[in-house]
């Protein structure tokens, strides 16, 4: 920047240290200050030293951010789209004491991702985190792995979603109407219905979307209480000439549905509990339209995971203790073992009443998921991961949103929805949304525990000494589940193409293509995260410089040197 840009500074500004911020970004160690021609606040400090514009409105609070990561979570849906990966591999203790011990192993992984989010608030933070934790010779690399295993289980969450919704929706329809039988297609049309109005709402402005998003918190644990006050108390078990619950033995006991052993089938059941949890990472893409971000954000993080991951245990410990028979709801014609599970213990318009809440949740699901997938996708943009990059970064000047990003993952959802005409490998994108995820959380994870341990700047919400003990359990973990993930549930001859597990194709075959560009072409234009300031706004403090930053102080006399704690006054 040159003395001849001052007259483009207002004669109120602020200048950021970016070494002063005590945050590690594309800018650091290079003793850079960003001049901008107006007074910033804490969050655009931030942002601002982490090399990026403040291009979003902040109009998202801890709450309302709560309120997207819970609806993204959906816990009633989700619990209804996986009972078949948990109930169909464990049984009852899949959903019992499996439950809990992969909820303890999930909240090791959610508290080390918060500290992280805290020293890194951006939307695209996980690739980021990993950019800035690495060697710098493997910073492209690995931050290209995390942000495209990332940005694969954002992009198939929101079409799983909805296939899920309308399977449900059609399966209802089919116990309800006499002679209606669906077929595929009738599936894939409704899904892409429920995903093109999912993509209206989270095109909207920030402050509709929060509204929206406070208002679908409220539903789904109105719902959720509904649910389980009428499971335990209105099921009609007793007129079935059964007890009103199972004993403890019954709800507590692995039925292995598997050809693997019983701790195997345990693990396998595990699949269900993260990709129900993998939505917590919510926050984290949320940070550039959160107020006070460093704090908000891993508040928000922890918080869905701690509430979503009690809540859920409870309500699966009733289920648990009012199911009448397992296999007959695993196996139902309906394809829905949750739907069966309710007209198996509750009369018909009490087990149709509790299936559209599930049916109303997964539609606020969908559309939670689609805002934090168009926040990937325009974040990874800004930094040239994707080709077309720079019309996927765009930012409507109306919503001030990312609403071309939002419908090329919509069009992308279709894509993927057309899996359904090829038997069951439909049911790979849920297997990528738990093992995409928990890869894209743990790599930055390590990187905090191992190579960057020693220069890590921990932000304002941090675990303090138990870092290293949460990041342990948390890789782990996530070691341990990779391979589990790719397990199909029968083996040798009974492993038919139908009932195969195709996450192996469809995570790993798409992983080994985005590697494979890399090396063929990507690393020639991508070279990690990048700044998109103006680069006139940016000096270094050479001779130069520090003449820029004197002309500038003498000139207008208001201008405030933004620190840590953005006190100091010029």
């Amino acid at each position: 920047m040159s003395s001849s840009n001052l007259k483009d500074i207002k004669s109120t500004g602020t200048i950021i240290s970016v070494d002063d911020m005590n945050i590690t970004s594309v800018l650091s160690g290079h003793h850079e200050k960003i001049i901008v021609d107006h007074e910033v606040d804490r969050d655009e400090a931030v942002i601002l030293a982490l090399g990026y514009k403040q291009e979003f409105k902040r109009e998202f609070s801890l709450f309302t951010t709560f309120g997207v990561s819970f609806s993204v979570l959906g816990l009633l849906p989700s619990i209804a789209s996986t009972l078949w990966y948990s109930m169909a591999y464990a049984g009852n203790a899949a959903l019992t004491w499996g439950y809990l011990i992969a909820l303890v192993a999930v909240m090791a992984v959610a508290c080390s991702m918060a500290e992280i989010s805290s020293a890194f608030p951006t939307s695209g933070g996980l690739y980021y985190a990993t950019a800035m934790l690495s060697p710098p010779k493997y910073k492209a690399l690995l931050s290209w792995i995390v942000g495209w295993s990332n940005y694969f289980v954002q992009v198939t969450s929101a079409p799983s979603v909805a296939y899920s919704g309308a399977s449900m929706i059609l399966s209802l329809a089919e116990l309800c109407v006499e002679g209606f039988s669906y077929e595929t297609w009738h599936v894939y049309l409704l899904s892409v219905a429920l995903s093109f109005a999912a993509a209206i709402v989270a095109s909207l402005p920030t402050k509709s979307i929060a509204w929206i998003n406070s208002v679908s918190t409220i539903f789904n644990l109105a719902f959720l209480f509904i649910s389980f006050v009428i499971i335990l108390g209105g099921n009609n078990r007793v007129e079935q000439g059964l007890p009103k619950f199972n004993s403890n033995t019954v709800s507590w006991k692995i039925t292995n549905l598997t050809d693997w052993s019983d701790g195997v089938a345990m693990l396998m059941s595990f699949m269900a509990v993260i990709w129900t949890m993998s939505g917590f990472d919510s926050p984290f893409h949320l940070a550039e339209e959160c107020s006070n971000a460093q704090l908000a954000t891993p508040r928000a993080i922890v918080l869905t995971a701690s509430v979503g991951g009690l809540i859920g245990f409870v309500y699966q410990l009733a289920m648990a203790y009012t199911i009448v028979d397992i296999v007959s709801a695993v196996n139902d014609d309906s394809g829905q073992p949750y739907i069966a599970y309710l007209f198996q213990c509750l009369e018909r318009k009490r087990a149709i009443a509790l299936s559209a809440f599930a049916i109303v949740l997964s539609f606020s699901m969908t559309f939670a998921c689609m805002i934090a997938a168009s926040r990937v996708l325009f974040s990874y943009s800004r930094d040239n991961c994707f080709p077309l990059s720079k019309y996927w970064a765009h930012v409507n000047t109306r919503t001030k949103t990312p609403v071309n990003a939002v419908w090329m993952n919509w069009f992308i959802g279709l894509c993927l929805l057309t899996l359904m005409f090829g038997g069951v490998a439909i049911d790979a994108i849920f297997s990528v949304g738990a093992i995409g995820s928990f890869i894209s959380f743990t790599i930055p994870t390590f990187l905090r525990i191992t190579y960057a341990r020693s220069f890590f700047k921990p932000g304002p919400w941090n675990l303090g000494k138990f870092t290293y003990i949460s990041g342990t359990v948390a890789c782990s973990f996530t070691l341990l589940m990779i391979p589990i993930l790719c397990f199909p549930q029968y083996k040798g001859a009974d492993n038919t193409p139908e009932t195969m597990n195709w996450t192996v194709l469809v995570y790993w075959g798409s992983m080994f293509l985005v590697v494979g560009w890399f090396f063929i072409y990507a690393h020639k234009i991508y070279d990690g995260p990048k700044t998109n300031l103006d680069p006139d706004s940016v000096i270094d403090t050479s001779e130069e410089g520090v003449q820029v930053i004197d002309e500038l102080v003498s000139k207008n006399g208001k201008v405030a040197y933004a620190t840590n704690a953005l006190s100091e006054k010029v």
